[in-house]
């Protein structure tokens, strides 16, 4: 499991050392630099999975679309180099790049384990142990899921791929409807398996589908002679299957979430922006202690959330002792910009991290973290 992970002149952060726990909550103001953690780690699975051998950090691919090494590097005390360092079961990890700052990739300069630079750093991939522990570290960044906040819309068709080419559901959610057909009797992870129902992949998911939509049926069925799928959707034992496009939005914006947080497996690394996006407060909440779950099941989970009710839920996971409360890590950003006075901007902390305890109760609420409520109250109470 990863531990921590460090930047250093990576994008908003000329320094940054953010722990990092089985289920990881980062929250914060817009511009803060919340989606810029999950893009580190995207970056380096990006490199290997598309580029396999690689010398060099590819800024662009089919995760992520970064541009060039001006948009990544610190302008201000980065220039042409940046550094990305994991802690992952007790071994770390360090990588050194540097570029021009209109070149769309740059070198690995430096690379150390254990804080032993490596002689003649070849490739990314290549520096890192074969296995490692249940999971190697190369495993898990080549498998991680990158979930962002822009997903796919309801579709008429689904695009059918080789399980083998698309593993994970897509940054956009594009594969999930691919990946949950071609593995619908995959066995999902037994902790996670609800009981009355088949423990594989589609029924599963359905089971859980019902949680955030009480009566929700899937029907997918390959299209003859064709790479494509249609998905039917039912919401209630009284009304027929219907396309995607005329059943609530959210619906399909809530399933590449579960379908991948059911197609991982134990070790895999799990990071979603916006995981309750189009759902109610309820569903929200139940969001939260979902992904507490799933994280208690043994798959990583980073989190990028605006939304009080995903923590609410997480807040009751601990308490109800779903997941230990020191299995979770929450993270508030502010923007460099909002620095104190008269403090150099790269010293002064850019993220706060309140302490969650095994009640749900938090050991301090740093202003504007999910507070907007108690303010808003407070005004129209006068107390403002």
């Amino acid at each position: 499991m990863l531990t921590q992970l460090d930047l250093r002149y990576f994008k908003c952060f000329a320094s940054l050392q953010l722990p990092l726990a089985p289920l990881t909550l980062l929250s914060g103001t817009n511009a803060s630099g919340k989606s810029s953690v999950m893009q580190a780690l995207a970056l380096l699975h990006q490199t290997m999975h598309d580029h396999e051998w690689s010398d060099k950090l590819m800024l662009n691919g089919s995760v992520v679309d970064l541009g060039t090494v001006a948009d990544v590097v610190d302008q201000v005390y980065g220039r042409r180099e940046c550094m990305i360092a994991l802690l992952d079961n007790e071994m770390s990890y360090q990588w050194t790049f540097t570029g021009e700052r209109e070149d769309m990739a740059m070198a690995v300069t430096q690379v150390k384990i254990d804080d032993v630079e490596v002689k003649n750093p070849s490739s990314l991939q290549r520096l890192l142990p074969s296995s490692h522990g249940k999971s190697s570290l190369t495993q898990r960044l080549h498998r991680l899921t990158y979930l962002t906040a822009e997903r796919m819309g309801p579709r008429e068709l689904y695009a059918l791929d080789a399980p083998q080419h698309t593993p994970v559901v897509g940054t956009w959610g594009e594969s999930a409807i691919s990946i949950l057909y071609s593995g619908r009797d995959d066995q999902v992870v037994p902790t996670l398996a609800l009981p009355d129902r088949p423990p594989t992949r589609l029924r599963q998911v359905e089971e859980r589908m019902k949680q955030f939509f009480p009566g929700c049926v899937l029907d997918i069925n390959k299209v003859p002679r064709t790479n494509s799928v249609t998905l039917g959707i039912r919401t209630s034992s009284a009304t027929d299957y219907h396309r995607p496009v005329n059943t609530g939005f959210g619906l399909t914006q809530v399933l590449p979430v579960v379908v991948a947080a059911l197609s991982a497996r134990r070790e895999d690394l799990l990071l979603i922006e916006n995981p309750a996006t189009h759902l109610h407060p309820a569903g929200q909440a139940r969001m939260g202690h979902f992904l507490a779950e799933v994280a208690a099941a043994g798959v990583q989970v980073l989190v990028e959330t605006h939304s009080d009710h995903v923590l609410n839920g997480i807040r009751r996971a601990a308490k109800d002792n779903t997941l230990p409360s020191e299995d979770v890590k929450l993270h508030f950003f502010r923007p460099r910009s909002e620095q104190p006075e008269g403090t150099a901007s790269h010293m002064a902390p850019q993220v706060e991290s309140p302490v969650i305890d095994a009640n749900g109760n938090l050991d301090r609420w740093p202003d504007g973290f999910f507070d907007q409520f108690d303010k808003d109250m407070n005004y129209f109470a006068g107390w403002d």
